[in-house]
């Protein structure tokens, strides 16, 4: 067979193999992110089939491509109407709530694994933030009922706190490419990403819909292809503006979702199963760049970080924003308990390997181990805390 067949071949069969093990997942209690990462270890060069995959440019612009579509898709699944009332207990969760976990994480790091402190902030920020596609696919399939302020904040959370977890690791990261970054272009940095991101992405979120009703095209297949054209549009616009173009992004699925347009329908279903291929793709891919023979010499030291970021700093972190909310300690416990790592953390965890930082090996190692431990203990536990704590209705 001609390598291109083969190639497709043994894609057709990951998919495939993923697809039964989604549905398997629910069967067994785990979460099935685990297990398409799983299939693409076995599927790796230290696992049975033995693909050599080790082109890390790849990996990085698939993650970055898959970003775009789970972002947008999260946004467009939040009800702006619903959202309101939360509005700024997610914002705050959102902003300070990572930047506070990223502090957390970065010193207890420090003191537990031998990396300078610049490197321990660098892997706080990558896992400081929660999964959107993570916390969606397991709160639906778990079939966890809470009462909708409770799962539009965890929601609303999940999906908007990625932009600053990105802006910290890529402020990190140049830091220590620079080493003369000072506090004032920090600051820059951060005003640039946020003021471009919030401009694109409320200007597209209201021109897409605009042209969805005005261009009258005679087949309706060709309206997602529109959609994914335009989101790409969005993204290339505010990241070639020095904005962010993942916050971009995600605000124009939440003002997508409160429009009025042609083939919105259509849009929801298109984008609903164009996401989970996004997903499983991203994870075999990540799963391929894992190499179980590495994990042992970081077990202990990704046991106590992700044991600390679960049990202290993202507890920490909720307590401290919701405060003043009027969320009981059950429910704020429950937002806690929700913050899952999935693929955003690994997806960042490449961007020090492409730029060849220091250490960055033990980084990437960590991060797929605390994403790992996240996933499979906090995943799998959901229903059990939601009925302990009381909140799941």
């Amino acid at each position: 067979m001609i390598p291109m067949t083969q190639y497709l071949l043994v894609g057709a069969i990951l998919l495939l193999l993923s697809i039964l093990a989604s549905k398997a997942s629910s069967r067994i209690g785990i979460p099935s992110l685990v297990l398409f990462i799983v299939i693409g270890m076995l599927a790796g060069s230290d696992g049975i089939g033995g693909i050599q995959f080790n082109n890390l440019a790849i990996v990085q612009s698939v993650g970055v491509i898959a970003l775009i579509f789970i972002l947008f898709s999260a946004g467009l699944d939040t009800q702006a109407v619903l959202a309101r009332p939360v509005l700024s207990q997610g914002l705050g969760l959102a902003t300070f709530g990572v930047m506070i976990t990223a502090f957390l994480v970065a010193l207890f790091a420090y003191f537990i694994i031998p990396l300078p402190f610049i490197h321990s902030l660098l892997l706080g920020a990558i896992v400081s933030s929660t999964d959107a596609s993570a916390v969606f696919s397991i709160l639906r399939s778990q079939k966890v009922t809470m009462n909708r302020q409770l799962k539009t904040l965890i929601e609303f959370e999940s999906g908007s706190n990625d932009p600053m977890a990105i802006f910290l690791t890529l402020a990190c990261i140049k830091f220590i490419l620079t080493r003369n970054l000072s506090a004032f272009d920090m600051v820059l940095m951060f005003v640039s990403q946020l003021v471009v991101g919030l401009f694109v992405g409320f200007a597209m979120g209201r021109l897409i819909p605009f042209i969805f009703n005005k261009l009258k095209l005679e087949y309706s297949g060709l309206y997602p292809v529109l959609n994914v054209a335009l989101l790409l549009l969005t993204y290339g616009i505010a990241s070639s503006l020095d904005g962010s173009g993942f916050l971009a992004i995600y605000l124009t699925g939440l003002m997508m979702a409160k429009a009025e347009f042609t083939h919105k329908t259509n849009l929801y279903r298109f984008h609903d199963g164009f996401v989970w291929l996004m997903q499983i793709v991203m994870f075999l891919i990540l799963g391929l760049q894992i190499f179980p023979s590495h994990l042992p010499s970081i077990i202990t030291m990704g046991i106590l970080v992700s044991a600390f970021l679960m049990i202290i700093a993202r507890p920490v972190a909720v307590f401290s924003i919701l405060s003043l909310s009027s969320l009981s300690f059950r429910e704020k416990s429950m937002v806690a308990w929700t913050g899952l790592r999935g693929a955003v953390p690994i997806i960042l965890a490449t961007f020090p390997l492409v730029a060849q930082i220091p250490h960055a090996n033990t980084i990437f190692n960590i991060v797929f181990f605390i994403v790992l431990t996240s996933v499979l203990i906090q995943g799998t536990l959901l229903t059990k805390v939601a009925s302990w704590l009381k909140v799941n209705q």
